[in-house]
């Protein structure tokens, strides 16, 4: 915290939130030599779900100078996903190394609250302002265009921070997506997820002990995370519809919820047989939207104040750090442009949204029924595409591929269906 500041202050750049999507945009501007003052609202480390990372978060790691902290770390390294089917049948695995070999096949798996410190710390070194406990009270705008913030900094009265650019990387609470209106929430994917944390669970061995695994229910009405962290803790939680989980039960109970579901799932349940329950349980509810657009005037919309798709596919920190990541890039030429308007800071926003289109249309179809197993045996030559997906390079075309394949397979589906119905 620097103290003893004015009541008026003006910096490049401020940054909303110091999550990994602030964290990384406010790195990289003042990488690039930019004043970036970036505003916390709670004191780090604080905990925050979402703890599997993917291969291609590896490219803003580095670019971050953050290969040698998580290198260094205690992080438990992930080489791998698994799926287990609702009847308890486990795929192979999906070896990201076996697709692209080299350093960035592997990666971790993280206690939020850790990596998100690191990065936050990180920030600092690089120049960042970095300020914690200080409460954003509003955005100052000069008719639509963001010119600056209203924060109370801990300890400190109220006062204005005048800046070129506003960076709203507050996550869900986004002052800026709620002023413009511009949360629209996603009809298909209408789910909520119970969790805990459990000590002594099973762990594979060897290259797979660090591997995430996705275990579905019976009748597909949902799935589990299995995410191994350090200190023999796994990470398992509960993903479904919102009405299936809390509106069709008896008891609303967390608890309850999350063990029925339990006794529903052939594959957890003998993973957790000798484990102990080490935290409480926590929910989640309805948390897929997205922003209409990603900037405007003066301001920038980034991680999950942009918007959250789902945990399927352990996409969420992968969509903060490229969001972040671009964004910083394109309001880098923007300020050495002297033009923040809204055409210049949406300028990363067409790519971006692609790579998170071509996610949301494999999450979509994974609820509606899509076995990757049933889809590499069917189509072997695709199994690599499938791996470019699991490991979060989004933003290439050759994903593509799969929806032709994908639409015939569901195709085949519908006219085995009619041909039963009628007796042929």
């Amino acid at each position: 915290m620097i103290l003893n500041e004015p009541p008026v202050a003006e910096v490049d750049v401020v940054v909303i939130g110091g999550g990994p999507a602030g964290s990384t945009s406010a790195t990289l501007l003042a990488q690039k030599g930019y004043t970036v003052a970036l505003y916390e609202r709670e004191h780090f480390p604080r905990f925050h779900i979402g703890e599997s990372l993917i291969p291609h978060s590896y490219h803003t790691i580095k670019r971050l100078g953050m290969l040698d902290k998580m290198q260094g770390s205690h992080f438990t390294k992930k080489h791998s996903v698994q799926f287990v089917t609702e009847h308890g049948k486990l795929s192979e695995p999906f070896y990201f190394a076996d697709h692209r070999p080299g350093e960035a096949s592997q990666t971790w798996q993280v206690r939020r609250a850790e990596f998100d410190h690191l990065l936050l710390k990180n920030a600092a070194e690089h120049g960042v302002q970095v300020h914690e406990g200080a409460r954003v009270m509003a955005v100052i705008y000069d008719g639509d265009r963001a010119v600056g913030i209203r924060v109370k900094p801990a300890g400190l009265p109220e006062r204005e921070v005048r800046a070129k650019v506003v960076i709203d990387a507050s996550g869900q609470s986004s002052m800026i997506i709620d002023k413009f209106n511009l949360r629209k929430w996603d009809a298909d994917l209408r789910k909520a997820a119970v969790w805990t944390y459990w000590k002594g669970a099973y762990r594979d061995h060897g290259k797979d002990e660090g591997a995430t695994i996705v275990l579905q229910t019976k009748d597909k009405a949902g799935w589990f995370w299995y995410i191994p962290l350090h200190d023999d803790i796994i990470s398992v939680g509960v993903v479904a519809g919102h009405d299936y989980l809390f509106s069709g039960r008896e008891s609303k109970d967390l608890e309850k919820v999350y063990f029925e579901e339990v006794a529903r799932c052939p594959g957890l349940q003998p993973r957790l047989k000798n484990a102990t329950r080490a935290e409480s349980f926590r929910a989640q509810k309805e948390y897929s939207y997205r922003a209409t657009k990603a900037a405007g005037d003066g301001w920038c919309l980034v991680g999950d104040a942009f918007g959250f798709l789902d945990p399927l596919y352990s996409s969420g920190v992968l969509l903060a750090l490229t969001s972040g990541s671009m964004a910083a890039d394109a309001i880098g030429d923007a300020l050495a442009a002297n033009d923040t308007s809204e055409a210049m800071l949406r300028r990363w926003e067409p790519e971006y949204v692609k790579g998170m289109d071509r996610m949301r249309r494999l999450v979509v179809e994974f609820y509606n029924g899509l076995n990757f197993g049933k889809l590499v045996r069917k189509h072997p030559h695709m199994k690599d595409t499938v791996t470019d997906v699991l490991i979060g390079n989004l933003f290439y075309d050759g994903i593509d591929d799969l929806w032709p394949l994908i639409d015939a397979m569901k195709a085949e589906k519908e006219a085995r269906k009619t041909e039963e119905l009628v007796g042929v």
